[in-house]
């Protein structure tokens, strides 16, 4: 369900300069004063616009490294002073709030533990109530859509109208290649939801490594993502957090000039006809899809009634683990990848149990 926010647009937020992408970059940590001013002055040479750095670092265990605190805001409006960036850090909690309103901080980010607390959302969403301040919104540890999009609409009632998205993947328990999962689907959800506001990707923490960080950002762009955040740092071996994440501006910098801008658009005619043409093939494939979805349905019910009628139960998962490795090996051969295949599947064997068990339920 799209939910339409009354929101300025970033262009008039005074905090960006025209184009795309948007770039937010600087270290996971206001370490030191001289780190700070160092890596902004070596960002702004690199044409970066928007500082960031952690001041509140919330940690997993006690006893490392948790932010300096309030008098690292001293050190990011002298970085804004005197490179003319603007500047941002990470709020929590109201106490949070209230510091960055009272320094002069540009714009504020709520990260994702946060925003895993409503509690915690509706908070900062109160002490920022009346602040003409832009506030972007990241998303919630667990892939849960319905939390990130609470969250947002917790701000938009409380009056915030410079409100944007940040992408920075989700926790898993499954290994894999990053630090955070991506999952793709639910940014191209919450874009679909929200397209009035501005969507941002940090591709530092969904990498985890800073030599993934370059294929993420691209993904972001080629989805159509608005802006990047990055983590960057003057000497990122010796960063107090997240140091495997984090680049040097140059590598910074050569990054951001391979970097592709996808158009939302075009008005030629030669791309209008080819992809009018390739959405209508697009559209007859999924009206066959859904029908040979209604009769594996189908089919289902009446396996369903036969397990009743033999006081059968429904899951098999044998069966089902031999017929989920017959399909992915099939679907390779499509050129389909295994997990795109598993996706699929699973959610289709998940509404074939939901089907038999509404058989078994009834008397």
């Amino acid at each position: 369900m799209e939910r339409k926010f009354d929101v300025v647009p970033p262009a008039e937020w005074g905090i960006f300069p025209d184009g795309r992408p948007m770039v937010i970059a600087g270290p996971c940590s206001a370490e030191s004063e001289e780190q700070v001013l160092r890596t902004a002055r070596e960002l702004r040479k690199c044409g970066v616009g928007v500082f960031r750095a952690g001041v509140w670092k919330p940690r997993t265990h006690p006893g490392t490294f948790e932010g300096v605190g309030a008098p690292g805001l001293k050190w990011l409006k002298r970085a804004g002073r005197e490179t003319g960036m603007k500047v941002c850090t990470e709020v929590a909690c109201r106490e949070h709030v209230e510091a960055c309103l009272e320094s002069g901080m540009d714009m504020v980010w709520i990260g994702a533990r946060t925003v895993s607390s409503p509690f915690a959302v509706q908070e900062i969403a109160d002490a920022l109530h009346g602040a003409d301040i832009p506030v972007l919104v990241k998303n919630p540890v667990s892939p849960d859509i319905e939390l990130w999009s609470g969250a947002l609409e917790r701000f938009a009632q409380a009056g915030v109208r410079k409100l944007g998205i940040v992408h920075r993947g989700f926790s898993s328990s499954e290994k894999m290649l990053y630090r955070n999962s991506p999952v793709w689907r639910i940014v191209i959800e919450m874009r679909s939801r929200f397209p009035e506001l501005p969507f941002f990707c940090d591709p530092s923490h969904i990498a985890g490594d800073r030599k993934y960080v370059r294929e993420i950002a691209r993904r972001a762009l080629d989805l159509g993502l608005d802006g990047l955040m990055i983590e960057s740092h003057c000497e990122p071996s010796c960063a107090l957090s997240d140091a495997a994440q984090q680049l040097a501006p140059d590598d910074l910098a050569g990054l951001l000039s391979g970097l592709v801008v996808r158009q939302a658009d075009s008005d030629s005619s030669d791309y209008r006809e080819t992809i009018d043409s390739l959405r209508a093939r697009i559209d007859a494939i999924d009206g066959e899809i859904l029908a040979a979805l209604a009769s594996r349905m189908e089919i289902s019910r009446k396996i369903g009634e036969c397990k009743k009628k033999s006081n059968i139960a429904i899951l098999q998962t044998s069966r089902w683990d031999a017929v989920l490795e017959k399909v992915r090996t099939e679907g390779t051969e499509y050129g389909l990848s295994p997990e795109f295949v598993s996706a699929v599947f699973n959610a289709i064997h998940d509404g074939s149990v939901q089907v038999q068990n509404d058989i078994l339920a009834k008397d």
